[in-house]
């Protein structure tokens, strides 16, 4: 019994002992964590990452730095943090970057981990993105498709192309396992209309008596083919008298896509031997246009005015209201302007054309190019501009006029009304239509004009103005 009682009380004294120890030590370590936390808080510099501590960023996405907060026994000492380490968003990978502030003998360091990843989907670029219309009986004729990766490249020949009735799906991944889809939709039917080429120009010139001979058409269908023999042409050519008509091509393919296209052949008189028209060129200008109005009042004359956008309004409409013909010379007569390319030619001339018709509610059609069709000078500006401008003014219902006759009254030099009327008098022909270039801005050929007309009228000619259905007198295009 002694033995056992003894050894009781040894454990007894013992477990109290652990006791006591476990209180100690677990007393100095929450008074040391106290303390490590009093320190951390109040004697080290803090540091505080604005965003997450671990970022993910695409390849070549340029990192944006998210900022930061530091402070010292309360005070912002964000000023002096030294940030450490940079990202190369070019190429994969982890990087660190380093805050760092001091506090006298104190200093704190942060770490934010930035991963540069590959995240991007691949794109595939397909040439039409919209519905495809195959024709019916036919099947599809695969199109182009692209697919690129920012990280991998091409990856054209990777893509996976699932055929199914209606729709195509073209799939890729890249090498870090983005995928891709995209789907176009395949609709059996033929939504195109038939294309109608005109053989020839788009607008023919004949004269009276000739036998209109229909220069011909080609009709393509993308599902029919050659439906040529299928064309109903609508009107008729009178070539027996002067006028406009208009014949209409049309044409209907199987699934009745209906297309048509127009033809206007115009039926003029041929020139007369003898005959002269009196052209202006430049005007009008007020104490020369006005003038030569007067003169061909009291001589019963008729006359051509190609007229730009300079001088009063009252005179174009003048020369309109008393029976002449005003046509179209130019807006601005710059070369550099009106030969800068085939669109700035016919802004040109639509402008002036815009001003005659909002003064005189006439759309003139007759015109002359600045300098002629046989001009050079447009070489300077773009070649072949006149061998493309000849053809398409007419294509657009226009006609133009040069001249077979100069007075040689724009060449330099100082010049008299006697030798203007002399240019004019030992040129004209009656073996042939005289077309007269003169310009109304100049005082001798105001002062010419008098003398040239009294010429005509004693020698048998006769005196015309330009209509739409007077012959055309061109030069040969030399650009």
């Amino acid at each position: 019994m002694g033995v056992k009682s003894n050894t009781t009380r040894v454990k007894k004294k013992l477990k109290s002992k652990v006791k006591k120890d476990f209180i100690v030590w677990g007393s100095i370590l929450v008074l040391s964590l106290v303390a490590f936390f009093i320190f951390e808080l109040l004697l080290m510099p803090q540091i505080k990452l604005k965003g997450q501590s671990s970022i993910v960023i695409n390849y070549k996405e340029k990192y944006k730095e998210k900022g930061y907060e530091a402070s010292f026994l309360g005070d912002d000492i964000s000023k002096d943090v030294e940030v450490d380490g940079k990202v190369n968003s070019n190429k994969l990978g982890t990087y660190r970057i380093v805050y760092t502030v001091k506090a006298g003998v104190f200093k704190r360091k942060v770490v934010r981990k930035v991963t540069v990843e590959d995240t991007a989907e691949p794109e595939i670029t397909l040439v039409s993105m919209d519905d495809i219309y195959v024709c019916p009986g036919k099947e599809y004729q695969e199109e182009e498709y692209k697919a690129t990766d920012n990280y991998d490249g091409d990856l054209t020949k990777k893509v996976k192309v699932k055929k199914e009735e209606d729709k195509i799906t073209y799939t890729v991944s890249d090498k870090a396992g983005n995928e891709k889809s995209v789907s176009r939709k395949i609709i059996y039917k033929d939504n195109v209309k038939p294309e109608i080429k005109l053989e020839g120009s788009e607008t023919v010139y004949i004269f009276v008596g000739d036998n209109y001979n229909e220069p011909g058409y080609t009709v393509n269908d993308n599902c029919d083919g050659d439906i040529s023999k299928n064309v109903k042409v609508e009107g008729k050519v009178d070539s027996n008298a002067i006028g406009d008509y208009t014949l209409k091509y049309s044409v209907t393919d199987k699934e009745g896509n209906e297309a048509s296209v127009e033809r206007k052949v115009v039926v003029s008189e041929k020139s007369k031997n003898g005959a002269v028209y009196l052209t202006f060129d430049d005007g009008p200008k007020q104490g020369t246009t006005n003038v030569i109005l007067d003169i061909l009042k009291e001589e019963g004359v008729k006359a051509t005015f190609f007229v730009t956008n300079g001088g009063p309004d009252e005179l174009i409409k003048r020369i309109y209201d008393e029976g002449h013909t005003v046509a179209l010379h130019t807006a601005s007569h710059n070369y550099s302007i009106v030969y800068a390319s085939v669109d700035a030619y016919f802004n040109d001339l639509y402008t002036v054309q815009d001003r005659v018709k909002r003064i005189t509610g006439y759309e003139a059609k007759i015109i002359r190019f600045p300098g002629g069709s046989s001009n050079t000078v447009s070489r300077k500006y773009q070649v072949g501009i006149m061998s493309t401008l000849t053809k398409e003014v007419v294509n657009r219902g226009f006609r133009y006029f040069d001249w077979n006759v100069s007075s040689g009254d724009a060449e330099p030099g100082s010049h008299t009304a006697s030798e203007i009327a002399n240019n004019v008098i030992n040129s004209i022909s009656k073996n042939r239509a005289n077309v007269v270039l003169m310009h109304d801005i100049k005082t001798y050929t105001r002062d010419a004009l008098r003398d040239i007309i009294h010429y005509g009228k004693n020698n048998g000619f006769h005196f015309e103005k330009i209509t739409m259905g007077t012959e055309m007198v061109t030069q040969r295009v030399n650009n």
